[in-house]
């Protein structure tokens, strides 16, 4: 890049301009998945929406490669490029909460944890993930599901408004009213559209909830898949339940005795005070056989969406692919059983089955980009690491897992489960949303200048 230009940039900037060679450029490049190591030619940690103009202007005049990051929780880390310009939101993390409507405002640099902390003051919170260090930016232009899904829809489904940089540099506010094609598109389109620097968020009333983990030993995990998929449908909303196949970490709080022992796993969240808790999930524990480990208890909302948080720090290795899920078919819950039980040894590896039932159900297909509305599970196979030399066996576990169990599924997944895996995946995650798709990243980014995504190519 010319020097020149860089001192112009510098002139305009208000945020930091780190590159390779500065002190921070290790530390700051780095991303969540520890698997993936991309060297930019140059940071730009935006303080403003002036500095995202600034930023994206500057990538178009010197013909960069540009790459967006909110947080950096990205599976496959396109968060971040190779010998381009990558656009830091991190440092942008405002968040003003409105009691008298239930919304909040979020910039693109918080984490679900920031929003969690600021809303849980009032009494609210907005449905999202269930790792309080992903970053809201890309949750919600994904999706978004997790705990309060099923009684008050995905994270984007609360998406009232949102301020979008355009390719162009134009800003320009994306809602019902405003660029209402662009609306459709973000709630669940990704990052292919526009730079969000600020998002308008439904809040609802949710504080104390009864929830915590269950675990069996794997030996009964058949069972347990197939009570859950007859009893999930007919749960009560303020349920929110996933299942997993897994290890026990080998950390607190987890009884020593139980580390690294294979098991199934439901992720409990009820909605309410423990003892309208414990009455729903009474049927749930005469149902099943006595677990190894019921860690159910009253507890702040934010409290249980951070519980984890420890377990799976920035920089572990990574690989993880998705699907929907529309039937748990016996041949497919055999399948499961035998993949999960070989599981490495000391891996936080693991398979989760999110319900996408509920209120998900209430919107229609082609509402916004979100499709896959007939789905009753996003299924997540995610091999997990600490040690980078264990890389390439939780790698080859979870591909061999996918691939038994693609053949039951739906033809597309989850985008925010995908790792870089082609056109033809993309195509049929939007399914028939695609071709609208395709027509109005056309219109707003017709040069695909935001292409280090889950891409959709223009029309």
């Amino acid at each position: 890049m010319d020097t020149a230009a860089i001192e112009t940039l510098e002139a305009q900037f208000r945020g930091d301009i780190i590159k390779p060679g500065d002190t921070t450029y290790d530390e700051i490049r780095a991303l969540y998945n520890g698997m993936i190591d991309k060297r930019p030619r140059l940071i730009v940690r935006c303080t403003d929406t002036a500095d995202v103009v600034t930023a994206v202007q500057f990538g178009r005049e010197q013909g960069l490669l540009i790459a967006v990051r909110g947080c950096g929780h990205n599976g496959p880390g396109l968060g971040s490029c190779d010998d381009g310009l990558l656009i830091d939101l991190s440092t942008m993390k405002g968040i003003y909460v409105d009691p008298d409507s239930d919304t909040v405002r979020v910039q693109p640099g918080c984490t679900q944890g920031d929003l969690d902390h600021a809303t849980h003051a009032y009494g609210l919170a907005v449905p999202a993930g269930i790792v309080s260090t992903t970053g809201i930016a890309g949750l919600t232009l994904g999706g978004g599901h997790g705990y309060l899904s099923r009684l008050h829809g995905l994270t984007v489904d609360n998406l009232i408004e949102a301020e979008v940089v355009l390719a162009d540099g134009r800003i320009v506010i994306a809602s019902i009213n405003r660029h209402d094609d662009l609306f459709w598109a973000l709630r669940g389109g990704g990052g292919n559209f526009g730079i969000v620097t600020s998002f308008l968020l439904q809040a609802h009333p949710v504080h104390t909830v009864y929830a915590g983990p269950i675990f069996w030993d794997m030996a009964h995990a058949r069972d347990i898949m197939a009570w859950y998929r007859d009893f999930l449908p007919k749960a009560p909303r303020a349920l929110g339940m996933f299942l997993g196949l897994k290890r026990v970490p080998s950390v607190a709080p987890f009884p020593e005795a139980l580390w690294d022992r294979p098991v199934c796993a439901l992720m409990c969240c009820y909605n309410g005070a423990e003892e309208e808790g414990r009455t729903v999930m009474k049927s749930v524990r005469e149902a099943l056989p006595e677990p190894l480990l019921d860690g159910m208890m009253s507890m702040p909302f934010p409290a249980w969406q951070s519980a984890f948080d420890a377990i799976l720090p920035k920089g572990l290795q990574w690989y993880w692919k998705g699907d929907f899920v529309h039937e748990l078919h016996d041949d497919a819950i055999d399948a499961h059983i035998e993949h999960a039980s070989r599981i490495p040894s000391g891996s936080l590896s693991l398979m989760h089955l999110y319900p996408i039932d509920g209120a998900v159900h209430d919107t229609q297909s082609d509402a916004m980009a979100w499709r896959c509305r007939d789905a009753t599970w996003s299924m997540v196979i995610a091999g997990i690491d600490r040690n980078p030399a264990n890389a390439d066996a939780v790698t080859q576990w979870a591909r061999d897992y996918w691939e038994a169990l693609h053949p039951f599924n739906a033809g597309g997944g989850y985008v925010n489960f995908m790792m870089e895996e082609g056109s033809e995946r993309i195509q049929a995650t939007y399914g028939s949303n695609y071709e609208r798709l395709a027509r109005i990243k056309g219109h707003y980014d017709p040069d695909n200048v935001f292409r280090v995504n889950q891409n959709i190519c223009p029309a």
